[in-house]
């Protein structure tokens, strides 16, 4: 299934019923006067999160939604039946945009949370509203209102805690998968990971936190290459970035030069993303010999010194 982060939908909330005219017509009940009823409201259009989407797949195709229109009103004062709601699922983390004017109006970040994004148009009144002393038989009514209408952008960014930066084939899901619930697919070329994946990670204390895997980094991403940027957008809710570099392939000359890269894309996609608390994580040190760690870890620890915070890992060796 395609991961989709974001689409465009149009919505209708439903009109209201108009009122009725009538007067009430019974045996030996002369003149029984005006009894026409309301119209019934038209329904809403509502927004609700749902904890089993992750992805806003399902509207690719469907685009429009109608919500139901309300009924016109009826003699003996019966009012019309008011038109059905209907809920539109997002996933948790949904951002909602007036396309027009590119404005937020909500930020879906709740369990179960709802919001009204189209509200129905009022019933229109019957002829009984009408009487009065000089008006013994009144024949008006009114319409009902037109339902709202609107057209909104759904901009999926997930809710992680933590999120992974890298290189392809820096070991971000071999990473991930291993301290997580995440189903990652690892193999030996680029760009294995081709959208986010969200695991969740459970702690000794039962207190666990959600961490993201995100698809590889490469020079020139802010230009499109590779699987460009357009995945950056979910670590904004993120409290704490891991830049995972593959320790195995570096030397005295070229780890500053792997991290530069993914700063200086980084940098081009969201300066604010530099400001997050980071940490930078050395993988795959169970490929380098003994003397040959030793020489790259001091190279790191007499260039990094106190400023950042790093750490040497084997993600395949627990």
């Amino acid at each position: 299934m395609k991961f989709v982060d974001s689409a465009i939908i149009h919505l209708s909330a439903g009109n209201g019923g108009d009122g009725c005219i009538s007067f009430r017509r019974e045996k030996f009940i002369p003149k029984g006067g005006p009894d026409g009823g309301d119209g019934g409201n038209g329904g809403n259009v509502w927004l609700k999160t749902d904890l089993n989407m992750n992805s806003l797949t399902d509207y690719r195709i469907k685009k429009i939604f109608q919500a139901g229109h309300g009924k016109n009103g009826f003699g003996a004062k019966s009012s019309g039946k008011k038109g059905h709601d209907i809920f539109i699922k997002v996933p948790v983390g949904t951002r909602i945009f007036n396309f027009h004017d590119k404005k937020i109006i909500i930020d879906m970040i709740q369990e179960n949370q709802t919001f009204l994004i189209a509200q129905g148009g009022r019933h229109g009144l019957g002829n009984i509203h009408f009487k009065s002393s000089i008006n013994r038989t009144p024949r008006k009514k009114t319409k009902g209102k037109i339902g709202e209408k609107r057209v909104i952008k759904l901009q999926l960014l997930l809710i992680a805690d933590i999120g992974t930066l890298g290189a392809p084939n820096a070991g971000k899901s071999t990473f991930v998968s291993s301290i997580s619930n995440a189903k990652t697919k690892i193999a030996p070329y680029q760009f294995t990971t081709l959208y986010p994946i969200l695991g969740t990670v459970i702690l000794s204390n039962n207190k666990k936190f959600i961490i993201a895997d995100l698809p590889g980094i490469i020079p020139g991403a802010s230009h499109g290459i590779g699987l460009g940027l357009k995945f950056l957008k979910h670590l904004s809710r993120c409290h704490l970035l891991l830049y995972i570099i593959d320790i195995s392939v570096l030397n005295e000359f070229n780890f500053i030069k792997k991290i530069n890269i993914i700063l200086k894309e980084i940098k081009k996609f969201n300066i604010s993303l530099l400001k997050k608390t980071k940490w930078f994580i050395f993988n795959k040190i169970d490929l380098l010999t003994n003397k040959h760690f030793q020489y790259i870890k001091n190279k790191i620890k007499d260039t990094f010194q106190n400023n950042e915070k790093y750490y040497f890992i084997s993600s395949k060796k627990k």
